[in-house]
């Protein structure tokens, strides 16, 4: 029987692909997919189930004369495949990965059935010729009874047929959410300055999922990014890699909250629970709780032992939700005036304590004299561990200052236990990093940050970067900042970094152009300029002595770590002022010290006595 031409169309799962026109759809919607993850996609359904090795997968996508790097290449194809159809090659339903062999499409093809080339149709009957009448049987009454049971066969095939018509028609069950992503609810209350509000019941909604279900919760910096686009919910969900979506709004009027939330099954788009909850506005703070353990009973992954409800002064909550949303927007002075009011409102509330840790350990950097800021970090995170043992970011932000203050051996085991509270707090894996590389554990550096960043590549893009950089892995870092900023080419921190790996490379040309578009970057326009004039009439040089110009004169009215004086001097290869600079950056504890090795700029004091005597004191291992 000839081939129809519907069988161009080849369906599985959710999708189809037009093999005419080489476009594959989800329930109707185009996919955009390159030309050799297409020609991929074709390969795999020509055999499904059958496993298709790497050579030949390599011949049918590449001619032999063309010279490309033929295993990045099928990598990259069968990636950009997977994405388009949500896959994962941990957990895969379409394409499976044969290690080290080649890959196999395992979803059921066209009911079953497998593509074939077409075939010619059949030779037509010949008419036939005039024939004598037929003669009647022997026994009429004998056939009678035997012609009953070809028709009853046929009734029961017909029945089956439709039974499985009506069974493939049935809709699927929705598959089990096991992972799942809270986008930022949506502020309803007509007033800006509510942002701040929405934007922590989401953080709060997203942290209470963790705590109190068995699922794998996107962490809040990677589903910020999303937060006013109006994407559609199964493309967010395969960026993010989940099988669930919850988003919603929250309102705050007066002293009334009202909040809808609804749960999306991803890759059907099916909307599985929805609720809303309406509350007086000082009753707010049990409302992410409740709401996350409705959820995860719903999806049958409620946590064995959910976290006791804890009393919080509306106030003190609301206090500390203003100095979360400052903080992670970059400005931490004013967000320590929220952490403080938090802990003055109700001392016996940890996240205000950890906040306020938080805020101590990121000033004692440069806006804060460390010799204060230090003591009084460490104060505060331990209030904060004492409140809550089981808080995450109260065992981060107390590893954090022992690092600082130079207790290697408390710091490490915080900062271990901040992750193993939370198997997901990408922070910890990424503070951890820092301390690994300071101590000259480059290797166990790079594997923790790579973990960090599957958890969480949004918050700190940079970070892989600087983790290479401080192994000095220049050309590494700089391939890796590279291909970050083909995905956002106006990230400031994505440049900055990219001006120090040049910087500590020795190409001080780039290391320039990128200081000067970090500032363009940021809206420092005659700052930009600035850079270029300066560069340009006295080179790399100029801009150091003008630094160090700006440090002298911010200094005169406000707090500048000498370590600031001490790079420039460096740089600059002034031995004495370097010393001299980095002694008091060590009596005022600085933490930049903890990270000096790592610079090449101070690799000329290696010889030094001076130098190595500083390095003893602070405790780290001699990298010369």
């Amino acid at each position: 029987m000839a081939v129809s031409p519907t069988q161009d169309m080849v369906r599985f799962g959710l999708f189809e692909l037009d093999l005419r026109a080489g476009q594959l759809s989800r329930n109707g919607a185009k996919i955009r997919l390159p030309q050799q993850s297409l020609q991929l996609l074709t390969a795999l359904l020509e055999r499904p189930g059958e496993i298709l090795s790497r050579e030949e997968l390599t011949q049918r996508l590449w001619s032999s004369d063309v010279f490309v790097d033929f295993d990045h290449g099928l990598n990259k194809s069968i990636q950009k495949l997977r994405d388009a159809l949500g896959d994962s090659a941990d957990s895969p339903r379409y394409i499976e990965t044969i290690p080290r062999v080649g890959y196999r499409f395992i979803a059921p093809v066209n009911n079953g059935t497998r593509l074939q080339e077409q075939q010619p149709d059949p030779p037509a009957a010949q008419p036939t010729q005039d024939l004598p009448p037929a003669q009647p049987p022997a026994s009429v009454t004998e056939d009678k009874k035997k012609s009953w049971w070809p028709l009853l066969v046929a009734c029961l095939s017909v029945l089956a047929v439709v039974a499985a018509w009506l069974i493939h028609r049935r809709p699927p069950a929705p598959e089990p959410i096991h992972s799942l992503a809270v986008l930022p609810l949506d502020n309803l209350s007509g007033d800006p300055a509510q942002d701040y509000f929405a934007d922590g019941m989401t953080d709060e909604l997203t942290t209470m999922l963790a705590k109190d279900s068995t699922l794998r919760v996107i962490s809040r910096t990677s589903v910020m990014q999303y937060k006013g686009a109006r994407r559609p919910l199964p493309q967010i969900a395969r960026e993010l890699g989940v099988d669930g979506i919850l988003e919603g709004s929250i309102a705050r009027s007066g002293d009334k909250v009202h909040m809808t939330i609804q749960l999306i099954q991803a890759s059907s788009d099916t909307h599985i629970w929805a609720e809303s909850y309406d509350r007086a506005a000082n009753d707010v703070v049990s409302l992410p709780g409740e709401a996350a353990q409705t959820i995860a009973k719903r999806l049958g992954s409620a946590a064995l032992q959910p976290t006791p409800a804890r009393y919080v002064n509306p106030e003190a909550h609301d206090a500390y939700l203003r100095g979360r949303y400052i903080w992670f927007h970059g400005d931490n002075e004013p967000a320590g005036k929220y952490f403080k009011k938090a802990t003055e409102l109700q001392p016996d509330y940890a996240p205000g304590w950890a906040g306020l840790a938080s805020y101590y350990g990121q000033g004692s950097f440069d806006d804060l004299d460390p010799r204060i800021a230090i003591p009084q970090g460490i104060e505060a995170a331990k209030k904060a561990v004492e409140l809550d043992p089981s808080l995450p970011w109260a065992r981060l932000s107390l590893g954090a200052m022992m690092f600082f203050n130079w207790n290697w051996v408390q710091a490490d085991q915080e900062v271990m236990r901040s992750y193993e509270l939370d198997p997901d707090f990408a922070e910890g894996y990424h503070f951890r990093a820092k301390m690994l590389n300071a101590y000259g554990r480059h290797e166990e550096a790079i594997e923790l940050e790579k973990k960090a960043m599957e958890l969480d590549p949004f918050e700190r893009p940079f970070a892989m970067g600087l983790v290479l950089v401080e192994a000095r892995q220049f050309d590494a870092a700089i391939d890796d900042i590279r291909s970050r900023l083909e995905a956002d080419p106006q990230d400031v921190g994505l440049h900055w970094m990219l001006t120090e790996c040049y910087r500590r490379k020795g190409d001080l040309k780039e290391a320039a152009k990128e200081w000067e578009k970090s500032e363009l970057l940021s809206g420092n326009k005659e700052e930009a300029a600035n850079i270029q004039r300066t560069y340009e009439k006295g080179g790399y040089q100029a801009l150091l002595l003008r630094q160090l110009s700006k440090f002298k004169k911010k200094s005169a009215t406000q707090y500048v770590s000498p370590f600031q004086f001490a790079l420039q001097y460096a740089q600059l290869g002034r031995r004495e002022e370097t010393i001299a600079m980095l002694e008091e950056s060590f009596q005022q504890r600085s933490p930049y010290l903890l990270f000096i090795q790592n610079d090449p700029a101070y690799d000329f004091l290696h010889s030094d006595p001076r130098y190595r005597s500083l390095i003893q004191r602070i405790g780290l291992p001699p990298a010369w």
